[in-house]
């Protein structure tokens, strides 16, 4: 898939694999996921209750009309959209800078898509280098996709679902030495490739672009990448160079966090203007027409994590 330049503004309160030197050497993990029965793999997942810290700042999917859940609402109703013109269902959610919002934009996004009746979503911790998801959720960081992939747990124990959702957590798992050789296995792309069997979406938090390389190699492996970044604290150089490093993969959109809902809305006639398709050019397009993601508005809230 080639990138696409769309841009989307929500206030985030919210191919090829690329194969290492291990590569050749399936592990325990890739055969066992071939040969396994994923239909029946989720009903031996374990289920967690839902403990999130009370500031962690996560959506709550029992206040529908509170703004960071329709922020996130609009976001999902983008993406859905998008999926229904294209297969998208692994997307990798990164930023160009630490402490930008990108983990708490995958958890929020991921709550938001698995608040759909029957919308299976797992949000996987990729960020083997400062996961987090683990902490938002109040599970254990291990076992959990290190483990699996290092053969050291099967796939059902490192995903825990979420009580009384859709959701489905896989932590980052046990702390490595080489997160980015780590990534280059094939079971990596195995696992990408057999994931959108078992859910409807799955979200990925991965590193900053910038400090690390995982999230552009996880990018090649995905459906497509979401960028956030962060008013008052990510550069125009960031951004330039965060997309740069993104011309091989799907761009899907960029999250724009920390905006005030006063500035973004006052604006938001001129956005939607900007970046939503008009109906002539949609005819003139076609059926092969890319979707764009239209703006939305943004909350006062500013996550960093």
């Amino acid at each position: 898939m080639s990138p696409m330049a769309a841009t989307l503004d929500a206030g985030a309160n919210l191919a090829s694999s690329n194969q290492g030197p291990n590569a050749s050497a399936p592990s325990p993990a890739a055969s066992s996921l071939s040969s396994a029965n994923l239909t029946g793999l989720l009903e031996l997942v374990e289920e967690v209750p839902f403990r999130t810290a009370t500031d962690s700042l996560l959506i709550d999917a029992a206040r529908p009309h509170e703004a960071p859940m329709e922020e996130f609402r609009t976001l999902r109703t983008r993406l859905n959209h998008m999926q229904s013109l294209q297969p998208i269902h692994t997307v990798v959610v990164t930023s160009a800078s630490p402490a930008e919002g990108k983990s708490l934009t995958a958890a929020n996004l991921a709550l938001a898509q698995a608040h759909l009746a029957g919308n299976a979503t797992l949000l996987a911790d990729f960020d083997f280098r400062r996961p987090i998801i683990h902490t938002l959720f109040g599970i254990d960081r291990s076992p959990g996709i290190t483990d699996y992939l290092t053969g050291q747990a099967p796939l059902h124990k490192v995903i825990k679902r979420i009580a009384g959702t859709n959701l489905y957590i896989m932590p980052a798992g046990s702390a490595v030495i080489n997160p980015l050789e780590l990534l280059n296995l094939r079971e990596v792309k195995h696992l990408m490739d057999r994931l959108p069997s078992l859910f409807q979406w799955v979200i990925m938090d991965s590193p900053p672009l910038l400090f690390a390389a995982d999230a552009n190699l996880l990018g090649t492996l995905c459906h497509g990448t979401l960028l956030v970044v962060r008013i008052g604290h990510t550069t125009i150089d960031s951004v330039t160079r965060a997309m740069q490093s993104l011309c091989n993969n799907n761009v899907l959109g960029i999250v724009v966090n920390g905006a005030r809902r006063g500035e973004l809305y006052s604006k938001y006639t001129y956005y939607h203007s900007y970046y939503t398709p008009k109906e002539d050019e949609n005819s003139e397009a076609g059926e092969d027409a890319k979707p764009e993601l239209a703006a939305v508005g943004a909350t006062e809230e500013t996550p960093k994590e």
